[in-house]
């Protein structure tokens, strides 16, 4: 049954009403599947509305800030001292003395420790008196010498008395050398019975104390103590093979390098490169440096732990850009740059250490792109946006670093 079908039945239905019903809802009847049909139609020949265009999304666009940096290599070491000085006697004895306090700062030449000098005085005296007699002893072959060449003239002494005469004096010559030589030795014993320090520097505590004896020896003799020498001090690292080739190519022999502390935010000490080892380390392929700092007040102690920056190539002008807007595209990094008909183009870029809070971007990105700052999640590589023009700042000096991704090295602007 179709509509209008619909409506003749309702008609009939009408008609067969009983005649005292009211006439208005006989008219309802008959109106309700007029109006319900018109609705109908209405709605299935009205055409559906358009679909709203979707507006080109706003980014925030600018060129990379160009600065001179200098990027920095960095490298994990410990201080030591620039000498280092195992204390041990010269001469066997008893201590009778320590002229010293454990950890103290000593000069040198200073009186560390005394040793009973009384033996080697007696020697001294000894080989003094030793010397007296070789003395006397000369002047008589002297003189008897002298006698018989007054005596040669006359034929009264024959060439061999004169021959054994004068050898007489050149052994008397030579056993007075003998003795004062002997002397000068036992002299020496007297000097090292008074132990000084060979170096100036902190000394450590004493190993032994008054009372005891002590034997002579260069490694086996007993150790007294150890004096480091403090200024200037080293500061000894590890470099890898990369870093090496870089140093050498880059010519950083005598190089500026700065250091900081374990508690230090800064790297405030400053030194130079003075000794890379003759040979790289085949197992763990690094090869040994050093740096040579000043330490006026002594504050640097051996084995204090630093990190040590080294200016890698100088000054270099470099391209940097915030860290938001680098993006990672798998295995790579790229930057969303806005061409001038507003398309968005993805650049793959090397990047470099953070500097001034921002990243140096060392090669895929030139000075004049225009790039993503700003609304980075908006773009779509391909698609076309509007763009909004900003400017990217440094940050400023003393500012605490952003969070960024981690990239060997570390820069600084230059002049810093």
């Amino acid at each position: 049954m179709n509509m209008f079908t619909r409506i003749e039945a309702d008609e009939t239905a009408v008609a067969t009403e009983p005649a005292d019903r009211p006439r208005w809802r006989r008219a309802a009847w008959i109106a309700l599947p007029v109006v319900a049909a018109a609705t109908a139609w209405g709605v299935l020949d009205r055409d559906p509305p358009a679909a709203a265009a979707m507006p080109m999304p706003t980014v925030t666009v600018a060129a990379p800030l160009v600065r001179e940096v200098t990027e920095w290599d960095d490298f994990v070491g410990r201080f030591e001292a620039s000498q280092s000085i195992e204390v041990r006697p010269r001469v066997s004895g008893a201590i009778t003395a320590v002229h010293f306090t454990d950890g103290a700062i000593v000069r040198k030449g200073q009186l560390l420790f005394t040793i009973d000098p009384r033996p080697y005085a007696a020697a001294l005296a000894e080989a003094r008196a030793s010397v007296a007699s070789a003395a006397s002893d000369l002047a008589l072959a002297n003189a008897n010498l002298a006698r018989a060449n007054r005596l040669v003239a006359d034929d009264a002494v024959s060439k061999s008395d004169l021959d054994q005469l004068g050898a007489r004096v050149r052994a008397g010559q030579a056993s007075l050398a003998a003795a004062q030589a002997r002397v000068r030795a036992r002299a020496l014993d007297m000097e090292f019975t008074q132990v000084r320090a060979p170096i100036g520097g902190r000394v450590s505590d004493r190993r032994i104390d008054a009372g005891n004896l002590v034997s002579a020896g260069d490694t086996s003799g007993t150790l007294l103590t150890t004096i480091n020498a403090l200024d200037p001090i080293y500061f000894a690292f590890d470099a890898s093979e990369g870093l090496f080739l870089k140093s050498k190519r880059a010519g950083t022999d005598g190089a500026t390098v700065e250091v900081r502390l374990q508690d230090e935010a800064g790297y405030t000490r400053r030194g130079r490169l003075d000794f890379t080892d003759n040979a790289l380390d085949p197992r763990s392929g690094t090869v040994r440096g050093r740096a040579v700092f000043a330490n006026p007040d002594l504050f640097l102690t051996p084995g204090m732990f630093g990190n040590m920056r080294l200016a890698g190539a100088g000054t270099t002008r470099a391209l940097l850009v915030p860290d938001a807007a680098i993006q990672t595209d798998q295995a790579r990094k790229t930057v969303l740059t806005v061409g001038r008909d507003g398309t968005v183009t993805p650049k793959p870029v090397a990047l470099g250490p953070v500097v001034a809070g921002l990243r140096i971007v060392k090669s895929g990105l030139a000075p004049n792109d225009r790039v993503v700052v700003s609304g980075t999640q908006m773009a779509m590589p391909g698609a076309k946006v509007q763009v909004r023009p900003g400017r990217i700042a440094a940050a400023p000096p003393g500012a605490a670093p952003p969070v960024a991704a981690a990239v060997a090295g570390e820069a600084t602007c230059a002049g810093r």
